[in-house]
């Protein structure tokens, strides 16, 4: 709870003095800004000049969504729509607002939106503005009809599955399993323990699996380096620099479900498991640890992505770039620009277009003795890959698209 609450007051040094503000359509970056020997051609969507987005998600229809958590700059909304030239508040600006007699409505801080290939996107709440304790019931998901932008259902997180140290961060869903579907979110906690949360869309029962295991959980030697230099440092105990350890965070859905990847932030390493083995309570926690598959170094990554064909998708922010995992096994770097600065989040697009934020992470002052090294603006960037999105669901699913008003 010491890192934290630690973690939390330097964030609080991130608020600006100025309103948001977002802008530019899109548009090539220009070719200067470019280091020698890039690798992939990338192009700018979007730049946003205020507040920094973190999370990124295209619908099947080709429909940009991004959000922006609560950690200290100005956010009027915290989920947006790109839209006719601007990002705009969606599905309204009044859900963006905090609702303090029931938190279960509005939206308090998002940390990730995701399309389900179903014509619905997903809001991942953590309720948690500054990586503070998760307000009691409002830890949510919320998933909202693209035809008519309304809430078409909300799920808020169990007690028993958010810890007072809980911070949700991204979500996979699958529905081919269970009578509305299956979603995976993983707890990258900053001062653990980590876990999987796995959730039964139609009741909303929900259990954290490997909570607290190895795999979940930051590597205690790791240190990254960003731009030539240690990165994410705060202070130890002791007064001296250490570095912030986050927890499982990325995480992707193989193309026909039977695997889920995952990596903690502070780590190098991509991991996997059978996910009828985590939906499975008869399998304890012990069986399920010594289950999960250590696929080897990938390079440190924040967000992660699977496409049709089965190849995974990583950030790595330690060398401005994005990886592709390959059939073998083996690594191939598809993206490396030093205008690539901490990549976030990745999603697909119809387009067969990989899109991700840039958002200086690394830069924010509450790394850099309450200095804020971060340059705007913040990007939303693409590559082209050529690979369609991993799906979540069979074709003609009924059932997954039965959800119905929350």
């Amino acid at each position: 709870m010491r890192i934290e609450k630690r973690f939390r007051h330097t964030l609080l040094a991130l608020a600006l003095a100025s309103p948001v503000t977002f802008a530019t359509p899109l548009q090539p970056l220009p070719a200067s800004a470019a280091s020698a020997r890039p690798i992939g051609v990338i192009d700018q969507v979007f730049a946003f000049h205020d507040a920094m987005p973190t999370g990124v998600t295209v619908s099947e229809t080709g429909r940009i969504f991004v959000n922006f958590p609560r950690w200290g700059d100005a956010v009027p909304f915290t989920v947006a729509e790109i839209r006719d030239g601007k990002v705009q508040p969606y599905p309204n600006a009044a859900i963006n607002t905090e609702d303090p007699d029931d938190p279960a409505k509005g939206f308090i801080s998002v940390q990730s939106v995701v399309a389900d290939g179903m014509g619905r996107i997903w809001v991942l709440d953590t309720a948690a503005p500054e990586f503070s304790t998760p307000r009691p019931g409002g830890a949510k998901l919320v998933a909202i009809d693209l035809a008519s932008n309304r809430v078409v259902k909300t799920l808020v997180f169990p007690p028993e599955v958010i810890l007072p140290s809980t911070y949700v961060n991204d979500m996979r869903f699958d529905f081919r399993v269970g009578k509305q579907g299956t979603v995976y979110v993983t707890d990258s906690s900053v001062s653990g323990p980590g876990g999987i949360i796995v959730m039964d869309i139609a009741s909303g029962k929900a259990s954290r699996r490997l909570s607290g295991a190895v795999q979940t959980s930051v590597d205690p030697d790791f240190v990254p380096v960003v731009e030539g230099r240690p990165a994410l440092l705060t202070k130890g105990v002791d007064g001296k620099p250490k570095a912030l350890g986050v927890a499982s965070d990325g995480i992707a859905l193989s193309a026909d479900g039977k695997d889920l990847y995952f990596s903690p932030l502070s780590s190098r390493h991509l991991y996997a498991v059978s996910t009828a083995l985590l939906r499975d309570p008869a399998v304890s926690e012990a069986q399920l640890q010594a289950a999960v598959r250590d696929l080897g170094e990938k390079g440190a990554s924040d967000g992660l992505e699977a496409d049709a064909e089965g190849a995974v998708y990583a950030t790595d922010y330690e060398h401005n770039g994005i990886r592709k995992r390959l059939h073998d096994g083996t690594w191939q770097t598809i993206v490396h620009d030093p205008r690539v600065l901490w990549p976030d989040t990745l999603s697909i697009g119809p387009d067969g277009y990989l899109y991700f934020t840039a958002n200086q992470l690394h830069r924010s002052p509450g790394f850099n003795d309450g200095q804020d090294l971060r340059s705007k603006p913040y990007s939303l960037l693409r590559v082209k890959i050529d690979a369609a999105p991993a799906p979540t669901h069979r074709d003609g699913s009924a059932d997954a698209a039965a959800i119905g008003n929350h």
